[in-house]
């Protein structure tokens, strides 16, 4: 009776084991693009992470002039070059901006050990001490997208030099994504099961970097960041759905006593998990936020009109189409370890 009562227990603890294996490694593509694909000129620079010297570009603007920067992160199963459409936009509002691969995706090799939203986050960090160190750089901001918009929140957390932080599409704690993950590949858990089972799937799945859960939750995070803060969601978002985005707003409004006159929202309505930035509504409502946050270097006005003019387009995908409806593929990918086709994060 004792090894049947145990039998539950040890396959929940051989599930999130062969989930942390599965899961934990993002599938590295070096970037296939640079700046100067799209006339920008740049500087081929590095970070310098606690997991070592990552990938990067800064993108001057202004002819180098003393103003705003912006660190750009990635998201999973990506690279630098994936951001390059923000660089674009931001670039013709005026901001400096720097990207880089984060550790274990892009250029960088593989990790022995699995990497999670605290990776993001350390070398999210890394990436704005960078920028803000640079002489061109005069205050900086954070701008990321799904587990990079959640690097950009424990970064923003972790430095009260972040003038502002963009968020896009980030899951609002891991023990929700790791949820999200099982209903996207179509594993559908009793209620009873599956809140338990996530649960020791992420501890196991954190226990190897030594990661607590609350130490790397964007909604725990966003809770000690007291400056402006835009967080965007696709309303059409199959991966992390909009709630996500609602959840976080609510706990930076939460932290502020309620007051969230510097906590904004923007749904793009027909928005999906992806490439949002094809939005003139985003473009123009980031640029603007990050413009009246940071005090220029046009005004909010301007920085949206140039922002919304400014074509942006997806890349090709690199290898033939490795990204299709993003929407069914990334969190599978996360937990049955595909790779090929439809498996790769935004840009």
């Amino acid at each position: 009776m004792a090894t049947l009562a145990a039998l539950p227990v040890a396959l929940a603890v051989r599930f999130s084991q062969v989930y942390r294996a599965r899961a934990g490694f993002p599938n590295r593509r070096p970037p296939v693009f640079t700046p100067a694909d799209f006339g920008l000129a740049y500087e081929a620079t590095v970070v310098r992470s606690p997991g070592g010297d990552l990938p990067a570009w800064f993108v001057p603007a202004r002819d180098g002039a003393v103003g705003p920067g912006i660190v750009l992160v990635h998201g999973w199963d990506s690279a630098r070059d994936r951001m390059l459409a923000h660089v674009e936009f931001l670039h013709a509002a005026g901001f400096h901006c720097l990207t880089f691969d984060v550790r274990g995706n892009g250029a960088n090799p593989a990790e022995t050990l699995p990497v999670s939203a605290g990776e993001f986050g350390s070398d999210a960090l890394a990436g704005f001490a960078t920028l803000i160190a640079r002489p061109e750089v005069s205050t900086g901001a954070i701008v990321g997208h799904s587990l990079g918009g959640v690097g950009a929140i424990l970064a923003a957390a972790a430095d009260p030099r972040v003038a502002a932080l963009v968020s896009s599409s980030a899951p609002s704690d891991p023990r929700r994504l790791v949820r999200e993950t099982f209903r996207l590949a179509g594993l559908r858990f009793p209620a009873p099961i599956a809140g338990p089972l996530a649960w020791l799937t992420t501890r196991e799945f954190l226990r190897q970097r030594g990661h607590r859960t609350s130490d790397i939750s964007a909604r725990a995070a966003i809770a000690r960041y007291h400056g402006p803060i835009l967080l965007v969601h696709g309303a059409l978002d199959q991966v992390i759905p909009p709630i996500h985005a609602e959840r976080l707003r609510a706990a930076a409004i939460a932290a502020r006593g309620g007051d969230s006159s510097a906590v904004d929202l923007l749904i793009v309505p027909d928005g999906g998990h992806t490439w949002l930035y094809e939005s003139v509504a985003y473009r123009r409502r980031v640029s603007a936020f990050l413009a009246r946050a940071m005090g220029g270097p046009l005004s909010p006005e301007a920085a949206a009109h140039a922002a919304g003019a400014q074509r942006v387009s997806r890349l090709p995908e690199p290898e033939g189409s490795l990204v299709g409806d993003r929407t069914a593929g990334v969190a599978t990918a996360f937990l049955v370890g595909g790779s090929p086709a439809n498996l790769t994060d935004e840009r």
